[in-house]
């Protein structure tokens, strides 16, 4: 169960538990008066819990108060009268604590759904064959405190050969789905017209240039899978690919020198390397190879490579992802776009 339920089913009981902590060490202590602490247990539900359920406590604790007087003799005394005006005014500010903290929280629900619901139209269904090849994507939503991100993917048949590209825009939320919108938009179409992915990538810099502000880049691997047996990549400041063959447990790809991601000048160069019949490869964004888990170290992609050729492409990306969440104690901080290929033999 996410934390923020977990606080919120259960605020409650802690506000009470609170309350009742001190109404003990009152009765225990009688020579040290406690009664204008009750409201702190209200204060403890408005930090958590509903405004109904902060409420509860903050009457209970007022209650309690009164009743702390009733039976020391201490009704309308000055002392009274400062001690309940105390725990009145700290159980009304745990009220609009909780009306604010609930507000805000309902308004952050509501761009999460916008933003996601832009995104899954962003983000188009990924075909399963595209020739003699296989293809299998999955995005992976952080947590649920986690504003959406700008990871994409897209694969285009074109003249030139099959044309992937996996993506990660800097930044969360509704700007970086834009901008993942445009990328995505430009890519779709210099996919048909340019004859190289260098000239792609141009294009796609020049984009994310004129659209998106002065700190705006993407990162972005583009790959072009050949009849030859052979794979063209290009890479803009992207971590590059996994191959996984019938004779290797998996190793990274070749991409030539770094270049700056997109919206930066990278000077855009392709590599071409082989493309065996019966591989595989995971292209991804780096919310998958920075998860950590709770010694904080990275998550070991080498080491679940080989699990890649198991099963279909669809098995292995949920039996990685399955693996990953595990890693990272079921707590994933940061979106991942997956797209795992297949080069089926003939």
């Amino acid at each position: 169960m996410p934390t923020s339920h977990w606080l919120t089913r259960h605020g409650l009981a802690l506000g009470l538990g609170v309350v009742g902590t001190i109404v003990v060490v009152d009765v225990v202590l009688p020579e040290v008066s406690l009664s204008a602490s009750y409201a702190v247990g209200a204060v403890v539900a408005g930090a958590m819990t509903t405004v109904r359920r902060t409420a509860i406590v903050a009457v209970l604790a007022l209650a309690l108060s009164a009743v702390s007087f009733a039976w020391n003799d201490n009704f309308a005394t000055a002392d009274w009268i400062i001690r309940i005006a105390i725990t009145v005014g700290l159980g009304a500010i745990a009220i609009a604590s909780a009306q604010i903290r609930t507000t805000r929280e309902q308004q952050l629900r509501h761009m999460t759904v916008v933003a996601e619901t832009a995104q899954r139209a962003v983000l188009r269904a990924m075909p399963t064959t595209v020739g003699s090849m296989g293809f299998a994507a999955r995005y992976v939503s952080a947590t649920e405190e986690a504003l959406v991100g700008g990871d994409l993917y897209e694969v285009v048949a074109s003249p030139h050969g099959i044309r992937v590209i996996v993506g990660d825009v800097r930044g969360k939320g509704l700007d970086a789905v834009q901008m993942a919108a445009t990328v995505l938009g430009v890519f779709r179409t210099a996919a048909f017209t340019q004859s190289s992915l260098a000239d792609i990538a141009r294009d796609l810099d020049g984009a994310v240039k004129v659209y998106g502000g002065d700190e705006d880049f993407v990162t972005a691997l583009l790959a072009e899978f050949h009849d030859d047996h052979t794979v063209t990549l290009v890479n803009c400041g992207h971590h590059a690919p996994l191959l996984v063959t019938q004779t290797d447990d998996g190793h990274l790809v070749e991409t030539g020198e770094p270049e700056p991601p997109l919206g930066l000048g990278p000077r855009p160069h392709s590599v071409t390397s082989r493309w065996p019949a019966g591989s595989r490869m995971l292209i991804y964004t780096d919310g998958l190879v920075e998860t950590r888990d709770r010694r904080g170290v990275f998550f070991p992609l080498g080491d679940y490579a080989a699990g890649l050729r198991q099963g279909t492409l669809e098995e292995a990306l949920d039996k990685l992802i399955e693996r990953l969440v595990a890693y990272a104690g079921h707590r994933v901080h940061d979106d991942m776009a997956l797209v795992l290929t297949e080069h089926k033999p003939t």
